[in-house]
């Protein structure tokens, strides 16, 4: 019974080659005496050079990205000295256009003929930029649960501060927590690429809500702001702040009493976003003293670090009004 698995040694050379061809495959021979190069056509191609051109390593690696021309350089003379197969990635800058290539082999002279040893260059550029779409993705989403986890422990012990009760604050922590989750969906990729934002109006009445109802009578808080596009990064920095400035007008300010009233007032002043956080009708109210407690030095720390501004206080009896400057390049980011 005739072996059904064909020999290797029987393929016709015009069916290697034409399953050469159809992977993208170049075949390339090294002179290891000479330094001289021979590529086929799917080599020429991906190296960009003239079949009629003689060749060699040293010529091609001008083609090689400069950041990687070293190292391959260094790795592609160690491979006389490797046992069994090697794959050596790098870029290619051609024509201002960086591409991957893989060059396969097999080192410690296996195989050499006449002083030549063989491989294949392979165009891996699709594969590298998902590889490197992976590896953005993993970061952006081990950074994301950072600043959740972050968030979390700052609204925690703000939420701590105003509770009179284990149930209270789980309930006032399970509002928030809300509150700032519905804040974050308001945040949407803008038309032309322009990133992703949300309106600084709507995040500003979305991230107040569970403050607003506290009260004997809802709609104590106003907001009256520019049409501003808040980014992402920005919202969860300005969502910290806006509920340390509301926990403490819920304990002792404007927000504390039934009768008090919150304006939130905003406009462009410059290169700056002006917001101004207005309590009045509640008790009266004094500058506090001594050390700056968690939640002022939180305020000063996210509008200073994150959001570039800065952060002015006004005890006046009448109520506090607290003066937030933001630069707007970062309020959009």
């Amino acid at each position: 019974m005739a072996n059904a698995k064909l020999d290797q040694t029987r393929w016709p050379p015009e069916e290697i080659r034409r399953a050469v061809d159809a992977a993208g495959v170049g075949l390339w021979s090294w002179n290891v005496d000479t330094d001289e190069i021979v590529l086929d056509s799917r080599g020429h191609e991906l190296w960009n050079v003239s079949e009629t051109s003689a060749l060699s390593f040293e010529l091609l690696s001008e083609k090689i990205h400069p950041a990687d021309r070293d190292r391959v350089r260094a790795a592609f003379t160690a491979t006389r000295a490797i046992l069994g197969a090697y794959e050596i990635d790098f870029r290619t800058l051609i024509d201002d256009e960086v591409r991957w290539i893989s060059a396969r082999g097999r080192g410690s002279d296996e195989g050499i003929r006449r002083r030549r040893m063989v491989g294949i260059f392979l165009d891996v550029t699709g594969r590298k930029h998902t590889e490197e779409s992976s590896e953005l993705l993993a970061g952006e989403m081990s950074h994301r649960v950072k600043n959740l986890l972050t968030i979390a422990s700052g609204l925690t012990n703000i939420t701590s501060r105003s509770s009179d009760s284990v149930e209270d604050m789980a309930k006032q922590l399970t509002t928030r927590l809300a509150a700032l989750g519905r804040a974050h969906d308001l945040v949407r990729p803008l038309p032309g690429g322009q990133g992703k934002a949300a309106l600084l109006g709507d995040l500003l009445t979305i991230l107040l809500a569970p403050y607003d109802e506290q009260g004997a009578f809802e709609g104590r808080i106003r907001v009256a702001v520019p049409r501003l596009g808040v980014g992402e990064a920005a919202a969860a920095g300005l969502a910290m702040v806006l509920h340390e400035l509301a926990t403490n007008s819920l304990k002792y300010g404007a927000l504390s009493g039934d009768c008090g009233l919150l304006d939130v007032s905003g406009q462009v002043v410059g290169e700056d976003v002006k917001i101004v956080w207005t309590e009045q009708g509640g008790p009266e109210v004094k500058a506090p003293t001594g050390e700056p407690g968690y939640g002022s030095k939180l305020v000063q720390q996210m509008i200073a670090g994150q959001l570039g501004g800065s952060v002015d206080y006004d005890w006046a009896k009448s109520g506090a009004v607290v003066t937030i400057l933001i630069k707007a390049s970062m309020l959009a980011e």
